[in-house]
C-alpha cells in the first residue's frame, strides 16, 4: 500500500443555491458578496465571470446570517462573522483580492439558531478604532460583542446581552454611530413583533439601553438600515424599515429638540407628523439628547418586503432598493422639489401564474436585494437560489439584466456527463435537472471564455430527483425521481441552438422540437413545435385557468439574446426546459438508481425495495421503450447502484443487501453470469468498472463498512484482487474511462465525511491490484458531508491528458469540478 500523500486541485467549477434569509448574504466594501448555501459560505465576486471562488465549511446548520466587519486602517483582510442553526458565531479572515478566505475560531453564546448580524467600527474618544457587531438569535437575546485584533487570545469579547422586550424573536440588527464624533451609537432591534426597538449606547462603556419603541408597521419587520441624510457634518440619521405589511417605512434620528427635527425635515406634513400615532420619541447617549419621529412610508410593493437597503450616488444623492415577495425589485429615490419619496426603478418580474405573487407562490418572490459598493450594480436572490444582476448604464440611464450564478438548493444526488463532454447533467432533491457547460465562444467579454454556467434547466419537477443518465450520442437523457417511473427527455431546437453558440458544439437539430412548455399543475413537459405561436389550450378548464404554462411569450425568442452570454435565471426556470418525449414504467415503488448502456439502447433501472419481487432490475430498450422481459432478479433489498461496462458486454449492480452481481449480455438481454452474495460485510453503496483497455477487467465496490474492493476477472470470472481501507463509509467510486500514459488506472474516491481521494491502481499477472499512489485532496476541498456521486469529465481534444476534471456531488447541495493531476 502507498503511503497517503495531499495534492492541491484547481475548482473549475462551483455551484451552490444560496439560503434563502433575508440576511444571509452581505457585499463588502471590496466587492466580495458572501452568502450562506446549506451549512456552508460561499464567497463570490460579481467581477469574476467564473463564478464562486470559495466554498467555506465549518457550520454544522443551514447558514442563516453573514456580515463583513468594517476594515480598520492597515487591515489587509477582511474579518467575515456568520451564524445560523448550529448557534455558533464563526468568524473568517477574506483576502478581498482573489476571494478566499480562512476559517478564524468560533464564538459560542447563543442558545438557539442565530438569525441575524450587525456591524460597527466605533473610535472611543483618544482610543484606537475597534470593530463591535451584535447578532440576534431565537433565544430572544441580542449579543453585542468587540473584535480586537490585536488580542491574540481572545479577539473576541462578549460586552452585553441584550434581552429583547415582549420576548420577540430578533429578525434583523442595524448599528449606526449618532453622531459625527461617535460618541453615542444606536441598535435597532426588529423581528416577530410590529414594533421597531431603538437602544442607545455611549461610544466609552458600549452599554446598550432601550430608549424608545417605534409603532407603526402592522406586521413583523424584517430589514433595518441606517445612513447619514446627507455627507455634511451635523447631518441627520434615516433608518429605514420594511415589514411583511408591504410598506418601507423612514424614520429621522436628529441630534436636538423635536422642532429642530420637524424644521430638518424636508416635505413633511406637520399635521401628520404630529398625530398620536406619529409622536416624536426622545432618546439620549453619552449625555446628548436625540429625537426620533417619522419620516415617510413609502408604498408599492403588493407583498411582504424582505430587505431594504441605503446607498448613496457619487453625487450625494440617496437611493433605497427594497426587494419584495412580488417578484420585484424597487429603487427608491427622493423628488428633490417635494421632498416625496417616489420609484425611480423597478427590476425584477411580473407574475403570470396565479399564486405567483404570494409569499409562498410558485416563484417566491425575492428575498434579498444588495447594492455593490459604488452602488451602480445590485443583486437580489429568488426561491431556485439563484442570484439575478442588474448594472446601471449611465448612457441610457437604465439598469440592464446581466448574467449571474446558480446552484442547487438541496442535495446533490446524480450526475451524467454527455458523451463527448460537452456538458455536465445534475440531478437534485431540489427537485430540478440542470446542465452545466463550460463557455468556449461567442460573446463580446472574451476573459469569461472557460468559465462554467448553468445553461439549462430541462426539469422542474414535483418529486425529488434522484438520478440521471444521458443516452449515449444522442441529445437525450432520462431521469427518476421519488416516483414509480422514469422519464426520457429530449433537447429542443431553441436550447441546442444555444448552446451550440456558447459552447462550440455541433448539432443536428433536424428531429428536435422547437421547444417545451410545463401545463399549470403538470409534471411533463410538453413539446412546442410551432415557435410563432404558443401551444393551444388541452382542454375548455385549461383555457379557463388562465395560463397555459410558465410564460405567455415566444419561447425561442426569449432565448434569442443568450447566444452571446449565459442565460439569465428567468430563462433558465422558464424557457430552457426539455420536452418529454417518454415515460418508461414497471417500478413498484420509487427510482433508486439507473444507468444507460454507452451506446444508448439500452437503460437499466432498480427501485427502492425491501422484498425479492420489487428489487429488481429492469431493462428497457430506447428504439420502441418497451422493457426487456424478464426483469434481472438476485437482489433481496434496493439496489443502490448499476453500471454498465465500457463495451457493455457486462452489467454490474450492488445493494443494500451487501452483495454484488455481474449480468452478461444474452441476445437483446442481459443473464446471471456471478453473484457474490457477501462482496462486503455491510450495505456496498457504489460500483464502477475501469477502463475497457485493461487485458483483465476490473470493477470496484464501495461499502459501508469503510472499504474500496476491487474485483479482478477474465472470461467473466471475477475475485478479490484487493482492498483499501478508509477512516469511514465509502459512498462513491469512479474510475477515470482510460488508462494513463504509464498504463496505470485512476479510481476517484469519495467518502460520508466528505473527503476526496485520487488513487492510481496497476494491476499484476496473477490479478492482484497493487495502489501505486493515493492521494487526498486538499483538506479545503472537502465537502462537508457526504460525497454523492463522483463522475470523471470524458476526454475532450484539447485539454491536458495529465489534468483530468472531476465532478462532485455533495448531499451540501453543492456541485463541484475540480481539476485534478492525475
Amino acid at each position: 500500500m502507498a503511503d497517503t500523500e495531499t495534492i492541491r486541485a484547481d475548482s473549475s467549477y462551483l455551484a451552490a443555491g444560496a439560503n434563502r434569509y433575508s440576511a444571509a448574504s452581505d457585499w463588502s466594501a471590496e466587492g466580495v458578496v458572501a452568502f450562506g448555501s446549506d451549512g456552508n459560505v460561499c464567497l463570490w465576486n460579481p467581477q469574476n465571470p467564473r463564478g464562486i471562488s470559495s466554498i467555506l465549511s465549518q457550520h454544522t446548520g443551514h447558514v442563516k446570517a453573514v456580515k463583513f466587519l468594517p476594515r480598520l486602517e492597515g487591515d489587509d483582510k477582511t474579518i467575515l462573522i456568520s451564524g445560523g442553526d448550529d448557534k455558533v458565531v464563526r468568524a473568517w479572515s477574506v483576502s478581498p483580492r482573489d476571494a478566499t478566505a480562512s476559517y478564524l475560531q468560533a464564538v459560542e453564546g447563543h442558545a438557539e439558531p442565530i438569525n441575524c448580524i450587525a456591524a460597527l467600527g466605533v473610535t472611543p474618544a483618544g482610543a484606537p478604532t475597534k470593530r463591535i457587531f451584535a447578532t440576534g438569535a431565537a433565544d430572544a437575546t441580542v449579543r453585542i460583542w468587540a473584535h480586537d485584533s490585536a488580542a491574540n487570545e481572545e479577539p473576541f469579547k462578549l460586552l452585553q446581552s441584550v434581552k429583547t422586550t415582549k420576548k420577540f424573536i430578533p429578525l434583523a440588527l442595524a448599528l449606526s454611530p449618532l453622531d459625527d464624533e461617535a460618541n453615542g451609537i444606536v441598535l435597532a432591534v426588529v423581528g416577530t413583533t410590529n414594533a421597531v426597538q431603538i437602544f442607545t449606547a455611549g461610544a466609552s462603556d458600549l452599554e446598550f439601553t432601550l430608549q424608545a419603541t417605534l409603532p407603526g408597521h402592522e406586521n413583523w419587520v424584517r430589514s433595518l438600515d441606517f445612513i447619514k441624510e446627507k455627507t455634511e457634518a451635523g447631518s441627520d440619521l434615516l433608518l429605514a424599515s420594511a415589514s411583511q405589511d408591504k410598506y418601507v417605512r423612514l424614520w429621522r434620528l436628529h441630534q436636538g429638540t423635536a422642532l429642530s427635527a420637524l424644521n430638518n425635515a424636508t416635505g413633511l406634513d406637520l399635521s401628520v407628523s404630529l398625530t398620536p400615532g406619529n409622536k416624536i420619541h426622545k432618546i439620549s447617549a453619552g449625555g446628548t439628547k436625540y429625537c426620533v419621529m417619522f419620516e415617510a412610508l413609502l408604498l408599492g410593493h403588493e407583498d411582504w418586503i424582505y430587505t431594504a437597503r441605503w446607498s448613496r450616488t457619487a453625487d450625494g444623492k440617496l437611493l433605497l432598493l427594497s426587494a419584495s415577495a412580488d417578484n420585484s425589485l424597487s429603487i427608491w429615490e427622493s423628488d428633490p422639489e417635494s421632498g416625496i419619496w417616489i420609484t425611480g426603478a423597478r427590476l425584477g418580474e411580473v407574475s403570470r401564474e396565479k399564486g405567483a405573487t404570494t409569499a409562498t407562490g410558485s416563484i417566491g418572490g425575492f428575498w434579498t436585494g444588495l447594492w455593490s459598493p459604488a452602488g451602480t450594480s445590485v443583486i437580489t436572490l429568488g426561491r431556485t437560489g439563484s442570484w439575478r444582476r442588474w448594472d446601471y448604464n449611465p448612457s441610457d440611464d437604465a439598469w440592464q439584466q446581466t448574467y449571474a450564478i446558480s446552484g442547487h438548493t438541496r442535495a446533490v444526488t446524480g450526475l451524467s456527463w454527455s458523451q463527448d463532454g460537452t456538458y455536465l447533467l445534475s440531478t437534485s432533491s431540489d427537485q430540478t435537472t440542470r446542465l452545466h457547460a463550460q463557455w468556449t465562444g461567442n460573446g463580446t467579454d472574451s476573459s469569461s471564455f472557460g468559465s462554467w454556467h448553468e445553461m439549462s434547466r430541462p426539469q422542474i419537477h414535483g418529486y425529488d430527483l434522484n438520478c440521471t443518465a444521458t443516452l449515449g450520442p444522442t441529445s437525450s437523457f432520462v431521469s427518476g425521481a421519488d416516483e414509480k417511473l422514469m422519464r426520457v427527455f429530449t433537447e429542443p431546437r431553441a436550447v441546442a441552438k444555444m448552446l451550440s453558440c456558447l459552447t462550440n458544439s455541433k448539432i443536428d437539430m433536424s428531429s428536435a422540437p422547437d421547444a417545451a412548455d410545463m401545463p399549470v399543475l403538470g409534471l411533463s413537459n410538453k413539446a412546442i413545435d410551432n415557435t410563432s405561436s404558443e401551444r393551444k389550450p388541452e382542454s375548455q378548464e385549461e383555457e379557463e385557468e388562465g395560463g397555459l404554462s410558465q410564460s405567455n411569450f415566444t419561447i425561442p425568442a426569449a432565448l434569442e439574446a443568450t447566444t452571446t452570454h449565459p442565460p439569465f435565471e428567468e430563462n433558465l426556470s422558464r424557457h430552457t426546459l426539455w420536452p418529454e418525449v417518454e415515460k418508461l414504467y414497471g417500478h413498484g415503488y420509487e427510482i433508486s438508481c439507473l444507468c444507460s448502456s454507452h451506446d444508448g439502447k439500452i437503460i437499466a433501472s432498480a427501485c427502492k425495495a425491501s422484498s425479492l419481487n420489487h428489487a429488481v432490475i429492469r431493462l428497457f430498450e430506447t428504439d420502441k421503450w418497451t422493457e426487456l422481459r424478464p426483469p434481472l432478479q438476485a437482489h433481496s433489498l434496493t439496489v443502490a447502484r448499476v453500471r454498465f461496462s465500457g463495451d457493455d458486454e457486462l452489467l454490474l449492480s450492488v445493494g443494500r443487501d451487501r452483495q454484488w452481481v455481474v449480468w452478461g449480455r444474452s441476445g437483446t438481454g442481459y443473464e446471471l453470469v456471478q453473484q457474490m452474495q457477501k462482496g462486503h460485510s455491510r450495505m456496498i453503496l457504489d460500483c464502477a468498472w475501469g477502463p475497457a483497455e485493461e487485458k483483465k477487467r476490473v470493477f470496484a465496490t464501495a461499502g459501508r463498512d469503510k472499504l474500496v474492493r476491487f474485483w479482478v476477472g477474465e472470461n467473466k470470472e471475477f475475485g478479490l484482487g484487493g482492498e483499501m481501507k478508509e477512516g469511514e463509509p465509502v459512498t462513491a467510486v469512479d474510475f477515470l474511462p482510460e488508462v494513463t500514459t504509464e498504463g496505470k488506472m485512476v479510481l476517484a474516491v469519495g467518502t460520508e465525511a466528505g473527503r476526496v481521494m485520487v488513487v492510481t491502481l496497476g494491476v499484476a499477472e496473477e490479478g492482484k491490484v497493487e495502489v501505486v499512489r493515493k492521494a487526498v485532496l486538499d483538506k479545503g476541498l472537502w465537502l462537508p458531508g457526504t460525497v454523492m456521486q463522483l463522475a470523471w469529465r470524458p476526454k475532450t481534444a484539447e485539454r491536458d491528458e495529465k489534468k483530468r476534471e472531476l465532478a462532485i456531488a455533495g448531499e451540501d447541495g453543492s456541485l463541484r469540478i475540480y481539476e485534478v493531476e492525475v
